[in-house]
Order: C-alpha cells, then sequence, then structure tokens
C-alpha cells in the first residue's frame, strides 16, 4: 500500500476569499449539507481515508527566515491509503469538493526519506 497526500484546492481561495470566509458565508443548511456529504465519503471510503485532515486558511511564505502573507488555492488536505495512484484517483471520485465551482485536487504520493 501507498500514501497519498490530497490537496484540496479552490480559485475562490485565490481571489482573497479565506476558508474561514467561505464557511462564514455559507447558511447553516448549506454547512449541514456540506458536513454529511464529506461524511458520506468518508464511509465510502472506509480505512483508505489515513487522516481525514483539516481545512486550511491563511497562507504564510517562509523565505530566509522571514514570513510574508501569500495567496494559495490549497484550501484543506487528507491522506489516503492506496495499492496505486490510479486507486487513490478512484477514491475522489464524486468527492463533494468538487460541488464548488473551481474546485479541484492534487494527489501526490509520500514516499520514505532514505536513512529515516
Amino acid at each position: 500500500m501507498h500514501k497519498y497526500l490530497v490537496l484540496y484546492r479552490s480559485e475562490a481561495a485565490l481571489s482573497g476569499m479565506t476558508v474561514s470566509e467561505m464557511f462564514a458565508s455559507s447558511t447553516p443548511e448549506q454547512m449541514k449539507a456540506g458536513m454529511g456529504a464529506w461524511r458520506a465519503w468518508h464511509q465510502k471510503c472506509g480505512s483508505a481515508v489515513v487522516d481525514l485532515g483539516a481545512p486550511l486558511d491563511k497562507s504564510i511564505t517562509v523565505a530566509g527566515g522571514t514570513g510574508t502573507p501569500s495567496k494559495t488555492s490549497i484550501t484543506g488536505y487528507t491522506f489516503l491509503q492506496a495499492g496505486s495512484v490510479e486507486e487513490a484517483v478512484s477514491l475522489m471520485k464524486d468527492h463533494p469538493h468538487f460541488q464548488m465551482p473551481g474546485s479541484s485536487v492534487q494527489i501526490l504520493e509520500c514516499i520514505a526519506m532514505p536513512g529515516m
């Protein structure tokens, strides 16, 4: 089995809207429906979801020891376990994140660090 990092992306985040602002602009009914869809996806995937992850907000880029606020399209993450990247892709089929306009995911395979 391989471990994969799924990064959730949203074009709305690049326009300057934070995840907190996206949540705040949702009605209680929209939040309940959205969280229900996430729970259903999580249940469908079962043990393939190693870590459901979390939403991500405000970004800081650090270079040369200095942090500067920055924009990113990354709005959350999940860790999956799958036999192949194709299997990881199939686990993302019909994910509720894709209901948001301008959304996508990036799947990265985690590999062991040599000597660690």
